[in-house]
């Protein structure tokens, strides 16, 4: 009968340490999904000045275990997810925010909203359909211009002396800007008309302020939509 005391004392700590590691489990997740929600209401916020609203706001905080990032302050990455957002009267797709490096006060998960959030740097891609950047191009004054997809390719039509013309372009980041290089044109378009083209385009668009004081790096075809991709840093999210 000895024997078999230590055994069932040994069965019955192995039960109470799978039940304290399930609290715990439950532990991280509550106050995970308590911390995500007020992230998401502090940085729609934040991207409401930048004149950015959206349908829904997400957060999902990354890195392993969630409680222990708190006890050092520090979350190695958070990415927030707006749906159908708007961007200065601009309808976009979708905008997503991969934040680096955030120092998070533990004073925001005890109760004290006016707690700030400092995040290091930010990637930012923000997906707009081929019509709302024609929207864009029009307030830029480039009224004549529609923009598609084609074969996963931008392509413009313009209408430039009386003479309409599709061509393939190359949209390039620059200065803050889309830059909109000609490609392919037919050949019988006339080289007077091609040049106006190129000139006209060669304008660029001037897009809307990006949230977080982001700054335009690349401009990509990504199926049927525009990848806009910005940086961003030292960037703070402010509570109420």
């Amino acid at each position: 009968m000895a024997s078999r005391r230590p055994r069932r004392r040994f069965r019955s700590l192995i039960v109470v340490l799978v039940i304290l590691a399930g609290l715990l489990v439950v532990a991280d997740r509550v106050a995970e999904s308590f911390a995500e929600g007020r992230l998401a209401t502090m940085a729609a916020d934040e991207a409401a000045q930048y004149d950015v609203q959206a349908a829904d706001t997400s957060v999902e905080v990354g890195g392993f275990g969630f409680l222990p990032q708190v006890a050092r302050g520090e979350f190695s990455q958070i990415t927030l997810t707006m749906d159908q957002p708007t961007i200065s009267k601009v309808p976009a797709e979708d905008l997503t925010v991969v934040m680096n490096s955030i120092q998070v006060p533990r004073e925001l998960l005890t109760g004290d909203t006016s707690a700030p959030v400092n995040v290091g740097t930010a990637d930012v891609h923000l997906r707009l359909s081929p019509a709302a950047l024609t929207k864009v191009a029009r307030t830029s004054g480039l009224d004549g211009l529609s923009l598609r997809i084609v074969g996963g390719k931008l392509q413009a039509r313009v209408t430039v002396r009386g003479v309409e013309a599709r061509a393939t372009i190359q949209p390039q980041a620059q200065n803050g800007r889309i830059r909109l290089t000609v490609g392919e044109l037919p050949s019988t378009v006339p080289s007077v008309v091609r040049n106006a083209i190129d000139n006209q385009l060669a304008r660029g668009l001037e897009i809307p302020e990006l949230p977080f004081g982001a700054s335009l790096k690349a401009i990509t075809v990504d199926g049927q939509a525009v990848l806009l991709t910005a940086t961003a840093s030292d960037i703070q999210l402010n509570g109420a």
